[in-house]
């Protein structure tokens, strides 16, 4: 049998070899013409200058987060919990970094290798995407398997969760806002008012919103599909650690924690086993990643799912193979192998269904793109409802996911499900940070006045883009649901609720759960709210600039980008604070104003009504953007047609719903239930009067 903790850390250190390898391969490519390069240079440093700035505002809260967690939750004078929580904050914040600088590289190359087609764009671009996926990849093994090594106990590594929640909730949102600002901004006055093509240069918002996809949508996604990665293998290993005890009696009122004794002799196992999954998942998503494109097929998603389907059965193969090696555990081996196959079903099974929503040769989008040659009021209605209908078959594979795997193994299965869905993490990384780059790419055509051919090619490459990116977000959208439920299962085992219960009809339990379903809502009016106020004052500089620049929109003036960049990075970092301070107040001011039991009822609000809104305003997002997509391939009378203005309507409403309000939710149900498990003891004790 071999060690989990050596098996991670290895797996980690080869899958940042591959990742370091990938990225010299697409440096290495031509960047194209000198107008090229000046564009994509200035991409970078605004994208550069944003992430730096955002996480020097965000240096001071985390420096009193540690605070907070070295005197009031760590015992030890070596304050475990406090340093595993800035180790999971620098973690996150370098696999956003990571990400977003190959990808300000990729995107001119991508650019020049379009001159020769769909098939080298291609391969670059998703190699552009995997340094991103097998970066954060790698470096969450090394990190959980390091400090499980170094502290020898499980509890440092909540903090260490919590920090990489915290980290890829300030992403999101900072990077949403700047992102879907940039682009609202840019769209209003360009294609709306102005009637000029997207990207186009003499859009003073046009720099802004490019560097918008890569601190959103490349550095926000890293971060995010980071935590919920490393996340969901902690909460897997700590409900793991209850296997081998089991509850016999009371509260030991010295330490608040009930009285365990010994229940499985084999029980380090099952701490074990979500870290060797999550290394085998990594390691198949190396093997899958040799596999996009293989067959010579032209329809470019199915060229990515070859590589996942390839992942997915190398997964299982050697999770059997792996599983087989333990021996006797108190279970049979094939109850816990059916949670992993669960997990991967339930990973390719999100990818087809979001698929089917928001890709153009399906209904859905076809339907919403119809529903604009009649207006734009009716293009919204009909991507609100497609954006609502699409949530019950994604709910209804979690709930499948949910029965079969606690059929299985119980609520450990369950746990085992989400750490094996999330351990495919790489190579969807891959497919999703693909689209940023394309979308730069295009843009860096159009601005430096490339032949049409080459801007059909990025074109192409940018509508299976916006796919792939709602793909991945359906993914980390599921992965963050059941990964959350592992937390929740884990605060439960923490504060005696598993023993006790939460009963429903007891008022403050109520409260917590109304509380908890109302908070995704008042989050996302925050975010969105943010966005409006943002694209508001962008609009009014890029009006400014149409009408005080001479000979601007006949192309002989030249726009100010850096006073759009400025607007969007400065309007970001103002409005990121208010929705991250009530992620991470509401679940503490809940437990201790009303106890462990309100606010495990406010962790299942937050987690069922977050599900169900995350889905919906991505989906919807996707499906406007994707109909304006379908019209702009020559439907409906094409750019330029009313039809396309109403279809313009529904993607700038879309806009804040798929890359600001709807993702960030994801990282709001990882940071509510971490935070609440970071503090379980307090609450507990809270709870029993002892404080």
């Amino acid at each position: 049998m071999v060690d989990a903790i050596t098996l991670a850390i290895g797996i980690g250190v080869l899958t940042l070899l591959y990742a370091l390898f990938l990225a010299y391969k697409v440096v290495r490519q031509p960047s194209g013409t000198d107008k090229m390069r000046e564009i994509a240079k200035a991409i970078e440093e605004g994208a550069n200058a944003f992430l730096f700035r955002q996480y020097k505002t965000l240096a001071p809260i985390v420096v009193v987060l540690a605070v907070l967690i070295a005197y009031l939750v760590d015992t030890e004078p070596t304050k475990p919990t406090a340093l595993a929580f800035v180790a999971g904050v620098l973690s996150s914040a370098l696999a956003g970094y990571v990400g977003m600088q190959v990808s300000v590289r990729a995107n001119v190359r991508v650019a020049e290798a379009a001159k020769g087609g769909i098939k080298p764009a291609l391969g670059l671009a998703f190699n552009g995407g995997a340094v991103t996926g097998m970066a954060l990849a790698g470096l969450g093994l090394i990190g959980v398997g390091a400090l499980y090594m170094y502290f020898g106990t499980l509890a440092p590594l909540i903090g260490y969760g919590f920090g990489a929640s915290l980290i890829s909730l300030f992403a999101r949102v900072g990077g949403g806002i700047y992102t879907k600002a940039a682009d609202v901004g840019a769209d209003l006055v360009g294609k709306i008012e102005k009637g000029i093509p997207e990207d186009d240069p003499r859009n003073p918002a046009v720099i802004a919103d490019n560097v918008g996809d890569n601190v959103g949508d490349c550095a926000g996604m890293a971060a995010d599909v980071f935590e919920s990665f490393v996340v969901t293998i902690i909460a897997a290993m700590l409900i793991g650690m209850t296997m081998a005890a089991a509850t016999t009696g009371p509260y030991d009122a010295g330490t608040g924690s009930p009285v365990r004794l010994l229940q499985f002799p084999q029980g380090e196992l099952f701490i074990q086993i979500p870290l060797a999954i999550a290394a085998i998942g990594v390691l198949s998503s190396i093997i899958g990643s040799f596999f996009v494109g293989v067959g010579g097929t032209t329809k470019i998603m199915r060229r990515f799912y070859q590589g996942l389907l390839v992942s997915a059965i190398v997964m299982l193969v050697l999770s059997y193979l792996y599983l087989g090696t333990l021996g006797e555990l108190g279970m049979p081996m094939m109850s816990l192998f059916a949670t992993i196959i669960m997990g991967v079903v339930a990973t390719t099974a999100m990818f087809m269904i979001t698929e089917y929503y928001t890709a153009t040769e399906y209904g859905p989008v076809r339907s919403v793109a119809t529903a604009a040659k009649t207006g734009a009021g009716t293009n919204i209605i009909s991507g609100l409802a497609v954006g609502m209908e699409s949530t019950a078959l994604p709910v209804l594979v979690i709930i499948i996911a949910i029965i079969v795997s606690y059929t299985a193994a119980g609520l450990y299965g369950v746990a085992l499900a989400a750490a094996s869905m999330l351990s495919l993490s790489a190579i969807v990384i891959a497919i999703d940070s693909y689209g940023p780059i394309t979308d730069n790419a295009g843009g860096i055509a159009e601005m430096s006045g490339l032949p049409e051919k080459v801007r059909k090619v990025t074109d192409a490459l940018d509508a299976v883009g916006n796919t792939t990116k709602a793909t991945t977000k359906g993914y980390a959208i599921g992965g963050a649901a059941l990964g959350a439920l592992a937390l929740f299962v884990a605060y439960a085992e923490e504060t005696g609720l598993k023993e006790t219960g939460i009963n429903l009809l007891d008022p403050a339990v109520v409260v917590g759960l109304f509380i908890g379903a109302l908070l995704p809502f008042v989050f996302s009016s925050l975010l969105m709210l943010a966005v409006g106020r943002a694209a508001f004052q962008i609009v009014e500089e890029v009006r400014r600039q149409f009408r005080e620049i001479k000979g601007l929109m006949e192309g002989k003036g030249r726009a100010d980008y850096a006073k759009c960049v400025d607007i969007a990075a400065a309007t970001a970092l103002r409005e990121l604070a208010l929705p991250g301070l009530i992620a991470v107040l509401t679940p503490l001011a809940v437990g201790y104003l009303f106890g462990a039991a309100a606010l495990g009822g406010l962790l299942a609000g937050v987690i069922a009504s977050g599900l169900m809104l995350a889905l919906m305003m991505c989906t919807a997002g996707a499906v406007w953007d994707n109909a304006k997509k379908y019209i702009e391939q020559g439907n409906f009378g094409g750019k330029g047609s009313d039809v396309h203005k109403a279809a313009v309507v529904g993607d700038t409403v879309g806009d804040p719903l798929k890359d600001t309000a709807g993702p960030a939710l994801n990282a709001l149900i990882k940071v509510v239930n971490t935070v609440s498990l970071v503090f379980a003891g307090l609450v507990l004790a809270k709870s029993l009067n002892l404080v």
